[in-house]
């Protein structure tokens, strides 16, 4: 059997370059969330096959890595063609459902509302193309416990907060946050009058609206069997200078819409323009949806400024946690694009992420004795608990190509070590 050197499709090696620029980045992304008193925690790599096809991941659900049963199990399922019944858990395909499982098991044990943190790799069966592999890294925050718009109004400013600090010196020059509420869009479907069952497949066509626009829209809906009237009574309300919330569902009744859910997203929506800067802006978006299905109330997006593409998306989930505790939970959390930032940062850095300013490279000729190396690692230890990089390497024949290479890695200080008298 040959041996193949290149990895899986849709997974990457990481060079050491790539390496310290993400680890970096995640190091800027835990303090800047620990600031905020969010802890982190980890949850297991695999769930259980039920907990990810429990209807709540939406699309995702259709690109779940499952892992099959081993021995009798297996040939069980296999022999009685229940194929359906051939895997027994999967791969994550997010943090959101591991951490409402791990929530379920572990809140007696944790303090509300409790603010976490997670950091992990999450596998979907995705088509690979630039920038969207099988395998990658997600952050996500999350505040459980919390049923105030006080839990929307910090991980949005937190979240805001540490894109800003990570972009800071770059030429991104800020960022817009898109909200909007799973509420409003219900009711401006039940509004132009679509039934309750129509809405899932109404908002998969709203999804495109800022691709295909409002004819784009409509004819995706007719082509799905709705009506022309409640197409256009639909578009109608999207079709509108007015931007901000209350304008918006103004044209909604409150038969189909609260007073107090548009009163909630217009707080969260002045309280973090007033904490804002000339680099942060928050925009009221009627047409953002967000595609999974276990959001319930307040959603958010954030676009860096010049790029037509978000870098974090999150939102309000108030019914997961109980599926599996049994007690209502609210919850609220952020979810950045950690690979769409790193993506964005090594197209803007035109140096390789380098190594520590005064990093060391001690090269020894082969020939120095035992005692002498012994004395050039102690010294090197010594170097090293005051903060110095330094790497012992051996000394090559080739000293001019050995100098320029480790010039390349980022060293700029060199000692030669040779046999003493």
């Amino acid at each position: 059997m040959n041996f193949i050197k290149t990895p899986v499709k849709g997974m990457c090696d990481m060079l050491p370059e790539d390496m310290r620029l993400r680890q970096r980045i995640l190091s800027m992304i835990r303090e800047s969330y620990s600031r905020y008193g969010f802890m982190e925690i980890e949850t297991p790599a695999m769930e259980h096959i039920e907990n990810l096809l429990s209807d709540q991941g939406g699309e995702n659900e259709k690109l779940i890595f499952k892992v099959m049963k081993r021995g009798a199990s297996f040939a069980s399922a296999l022999e009685k063609e229940q194929y359906d019944a051939l895997a027994d858990s999967g791969m994550r395909y997010d943090l959101t459902v591991p951490l409402a499982r791990y929530y379920a098991a572990n809140s007696e044990r944790l303090p509300s509302p409790f603010k976490a943190l997670q950091i992990g790799n999450v596998w979907r069966a995705d088509n690979p193309q630039k920038g969207r592999f099988r395998q990658f890294t997600q952050c996500d925050i999350d505040i459980l416990g919390d049923e105030s718009n006080l839990a929307e109004i910090e991980l949005i400013g937190a979240t805001s907060d540490m894109l800003l600090k990570i972009f800071q010196g770059t030429e991104v020059s800020g960022l817009t946050v898109h909200i909007n509420d799973r509420r409003i869009l219900r009711a401006a479907c039940l509004q132009a009058g679509f039934k309750e069952e129509d809405i899932k497949s109404v908002l998969i066509s709203l999804d495109k609206y800022d691709k295909i626009g409002a004819e784009g829209v409509r004819k995706e809906l007719t082509e799905n069997g709705f009506s022309g009237e409640c197409a256009d009574r639909y578009l109608k309300l999207y079709d509108t200078p007015e931007t901000d919330c209350e304008s918006f569902c103004s044209g909604i009744d409150k038969e189909y819409l609260k007073p107090e859910d548009t009163e909630s997203l217009n707080t969260v929506i002045e309280s973090v323009k007033a904490m804002a800067d000339q680099r942060m802006s928050i925009v009221f978006d009627p047409s953002l949806v967000r595609g999974m299905g276990y959001y319930t109330g307040t959603i958010f997006e954030i676009t860096l400024n010049g790029y037509n593409f978000s870098i974090a998306g999150g939102g309000r989930y108030d019914e997961m946690i109980g599926r599996f505790s049994g007690n209502r939970v609210c919850a609220c959390g952020f979810s950045i694009g950690f690979e769409r930032i790193i993506t964005i940062l090594k197209d803007m850095l035109k140096d390789s992420e380098k190594l520590p300013e005064g990093s060391l490279a001690v090269l020894v000729h082969k020939n120095v004795p035992q005692k002498q190396k012994i004395q050039v690692f102690s010294e090197a230890m010594k170097l090293r608990s005051e903060g110095r990089t330094v790497s012992v390497l051996p000394m090559k024949k080739n000293l001019n190509a050995q100098f320029k290479r480790l010039e390349e890695e980022g060293y700029t200080e060199f000692k030669k070590v040779y046999p003493e008298d």
